[in-house]
């Protein structure tokens, strides 16, 4: 077999080859966009996320009908005006009024028709409902890589309870959230209750969501914003109010003490080891005061998660799995770049960047036993 024969069987190749590519990209897209997704915008939970699904709609009838009419124009043209033999001009025409008015007030009619809706959503999601509680206002701090949370503190109004990287809220209320960032920007985004909203350093911004029934709705950081970037997530867990006000309360309190010996160890590993320049275990803050480096502690082993959403410590009913909660802890203390490429800790903390100064295995059995006892 010759060259020129080789050659004219791979371009043979080429037609099926993009036919299963375009399969492929199909299939993903479909995948992509399933409603039960947890991050599909086409299952919406809350007015917010309803409000905007709508105008995607209207947007997108509009596209596909200027689409068709573009398309039916261009394969109208195509025939009407082929080239029939080589001596054949077509009929010049120029300085129709009437075919530039129509073309013109189409689009003009159809931009109008769509802006309406689109506006009227933008004002909508501008602000949060006037019915919206004080006790219902969130702080979300964007930091590479993960979000800080504060709720105003219901017995001092001077005072803000701080977690990190799970959020709880009352449901069939209006959150109202106010945004920043201490580093570069992010992006605050839940897609079942809101669409994407940047957090910029210095300069505030803000928006509102409301759950319409219990759940966990998935979060992400929708702003390119550094190495783990992609690992920098977190949950919104939607619970009755009576509930909420439970969960508020328990985080307004310190965390138990345990009178645990191997614990006692662990918090004063947690303290040698530099761990509190970077973690706070206190979860009552000064209003407006300047967070940690790294998340605040105090209750970590309440969280269903960990490493901002990088370790599922619970079961799939949303109970708590002490065992799964200490091996994950395990995990990630031994050697947080495995499981979140490009984190601030096992770049900065000196357990991991001076071998004299490495934990050993004691002392990480004493920090996981720690640790697991903050609820």
């Amino acid at each position: 077999m010759d060259s020129g024969e080789r050659k004219l069987m791979q371009l043979n190749k080429i037609p099926k080859t993009v036919f299963l590519l375009s399969i492929a990209l199909f299939a993903l897209l479909i995948t992509g966009c399933y409603p039960d997704h947890n991050q599909s915008t086409f299952d919406p939970r809350g007015p917010v996320a309803a409000e905007q699904l709508e105008v995607f709609w209207w947007i997108l009838i509009g596209g596909f009908i200027v689409f068709v009419l573009v398309e039916a124009a261009l394969i109208y043209a195509i025939f009407k005006f082929r080239v029939k033999n080589e001596s054949d001009i077509p009929v010049q025409t120029h300085g129709n009024h009437t075919l530039e008015i129509i073309w013109t007030a189409i689009p003009a009619v159809l931009l109008i028709i769509l802006m309406v809706p689109t506006i009227q959503t933008l004002f909508y999601m501008y602000e949060a409902p006037k019915t919206t509680k004080p006790e219902h206002t969130l702080e979300a701090i964007g930091h590479q890589w993960w979000f800080e949370f504060r709720y105003p503190d219901p017995s001092n109004p001077e005072k803000e309870i701080v977690t990190a990287n799970e959020v709880y809220i009352p449901v069939g209320y209006p959150v109202a959230i106010n945004l920043e960032s201490v580093d570069v920007i992010h992006s605050f985004w839940v897609p079942k209750l809101a669409g994407k909203t940047d957090m910029v350093p210095s300069e505030g911004n803000f928006m509102w969501f409301e759950a319409d029934e219990p759940g966990e709705y998935y979060g992400q950081c929708a702003e390119y914003c550094g190495t783990s970037h992609a690992n920098m997530k977190f949950k919104v867990v939607a619970v009755p109010e009576n509930e909420f006000n439970a969960w508020l309360l328990a985080q307004s309190n310190p965390a138990m003490e345990s009178s645990d010996p191997l614990v006692k160890e662990g918090a004063g590993v947690f303290k040698s080891a530099g761990c509190t320049g970077c973690h706070a275990t206190k979860t009552i803050v000064n209003k407006g005061s300047k967070g940690r480096v790294g998340p605040n502690l105090a209750h970590v082993a309440s969280r269903r998660d960990l490493a901002a959403g990088m370790m599922r410590n619970a079961n799939e009913n949303g109970s708590l799995n002490d065992a799964l909660l200490q091996e994950n802890l395990r995990i990630w203390i031994e050697d947080p770049e495995q499981v979140k490429p490009g984190n601030l800790m096992s770049k900065g903390a000196q357990v991991y960047t001076d071998p004299d100064k490495k934990l050993t295995e004691e002392q990480i059995s004493q920090l996981v036993h720690y640790l697991s006892s903050l609820k």
